[in-house]
């Protein structure tokens, strides 16, 4: 593991990089107690505000549960993002602290079927593009991005080396980001799916359907699936009006 440079970083930064190293070093596994805001305290002389920030931030992150009067404890770290939201898959991964790789299974020109024409409010057989990428992180296939996107929007869509740059990063600088809508199933997958994310048979995924809009027009189709026993969606959404921070 490559040494963190924990002395160029904030005190609540350097308490939250040594829990960090001590997960993933597999020293504390999942469920193990992490020392509590006095022992972090002590050990690494801060104040209790900024212990209390490092293991505030662990919890918002997913990476600890913390229980009122019991005390901190390593979460099980199934990948996991926001239903509603619309994030970066690359800048998901690093944010947990792991390796995002991509493999591009297809990025080709398609003619639009009924369905799919429909999807985007076009006629049928309208040309799109089409990209098939396999997400890994740390060499863990997590999801299976199918994605069609309108021509006229991201012409340069067959070009790009989506190895090394996202469809969510480009799409977001030439077709910045008006509407979107999620459809959320749990599914069975198909052989393609099943074999793409090496899952078991008879184990089911979650599949987002996503369209967004630019410009007024429909931009991109995405259909995203995560293996049900490696990912999970949760959020957190503030009714209007709510005073509550």
């Amino acid at each position: 593991m490559p040494k963190r440079h924990l002395a160029m970083q904030p005190l609540y930064q350097q308490v939250k990089e040594h829990i960090l190293t001590n997960i993933e070093s597999g020293r504390w596994t999942t469920s193990a107690r992490v020392p509590s805001e006095n022992e972090l305290v002590r050990e690494f002389g801060v104040s209790r505000m900024t212990a209390n920030r490092a293991l505030r931030e662990l919890q918002d992150e997913g990476v600890l549960v913390r229980i009122a009067g019991v005390g901190s404890f390593v979460a099980n770290r199934q990948a996991h993002t926001h239903p509603l939201e619309i994030h970066d898959i690359a800048d998901e991964i690093r944010a947990r602290g792991h390796v995002h790789r991509a493999e591009v299974v297809a990025l080709e020109r398609v003619r639009a079927v009924a369905t799919l024409a429909q999807d985007f409010g076009a006629a049928p057989r309208t040309e799109l593009f089409y990209s098939a990428i396999v997400h890994y992180e740390s060499d863990v296939p997590i999801l299976l991005e199918d994605r069609h996107v309108l021509p006229r929007i991201a012409a340069d869509y067959l070009k790009l080396d989506f190895t090394r740059v996202t469809p969510y990063e480009y799409l977001m600088q030439v077709a910045p980001l008006q509407a979107a809508e999620h459809l959320l199933r749990a599914v069975m997958p198909d052989e393609r799916t099943r074999k793409l994310l090496k899952m078991k048979r008879h184990e089911p995924c979650l599949l987002m359907i996503r369209r967004t809009w630019t410009a007024g027009v429909i931009a991109s189709v995405a259909r995203l699936h995560y293996p049900g026993c490696r990912y999970e969606m949760s959020g957190r959404v503030q009714p209007r009006g709510s005073s509550h921070a």
